[in-house]
């Protein structure tokens, strides 16, 4: 029979991953079903295969329920696990090649709410940022995913990242600057 406290939706994350480290499997299960998406859209922002973002993903959580008795408590339990996240994608990414703008093939539901059209300018500007970001070096296409698509501060992606915040914010500098040229903003003319 479950835990009463495992199926409270509000259940802070410390408590599932110190019953995590305690082997607890319905805690685990609930982390996993937590933050398997968000681990999931960060990989796939590093990777495109799926089949290797699937197989990081594995390696991600496998690594949480491993060593979850080895969490501090010094930074958040998801600044951690997007810190096994972030070196699992380098590595995936060193044995991947990048294959660019693949969606999938709309399904029937999505032409019912949206136009093609309206698919296939999403589609087109998907392209078109995913190259942007394929210009950054690694370090800073990190640091750009992590905080405009997860919401991290520095101080959090120092910690995923493994470096001073100074470093984090010249990484952002750079990225920013780079993709400033690629997207050259236009003064209005009156």
């Amino acid at each position: 029979m479950p835990h009463p406290n495992l199926l409270d939706h509000d259940l802070a994350d410390t408590e599932l991953i110190r019953r995590v480290a305690a082997r607890d499997r319905e805690a685990f299960e609930i982390l996993y079903k937590r933050y398997s998406p968000r681990v999931c859209r960060y990989l796939s922002s590093q990777i495109r295969q799926r089949e290797i973002i699937e197989e990081a993903l594995d390696d991600v959580m496998m690594v949480v329920w491993e060593t979850a008795s080895r969490f501090n408590g010094k930074c958040k339990v998801s600044t951690w696990i997007l810190g096994i996240a972030h070196h699992k994608a380098l590595k995936a990414r060193a044995r991947a090649v990048t294959v660019h703008g693949d969606l999938p093939e709309p399904s029937p539901a999505e032409f019912e709410t949206n136009s093609l059209d309206v698919y296939y300018e999403r589609r087109e500007l998907t392209d078109v940022i995913m190259r942007a970001l394929d210009t950054l070096s690694p370090e800073q296409r990190a640091v750009v995913e992590l905080t405009y698509y997860h919401d991290l501060s520095y101080a959090e992606i120092a910690e995923i990242l493994k470096c001073p915040v100074n470093t984090v914010k010249t990484r952002m500098l750079h990225a920013r600057r780079r993709l400033a040229l690629l997207f050259p903003t236009n003064p209005s003319t009156n």
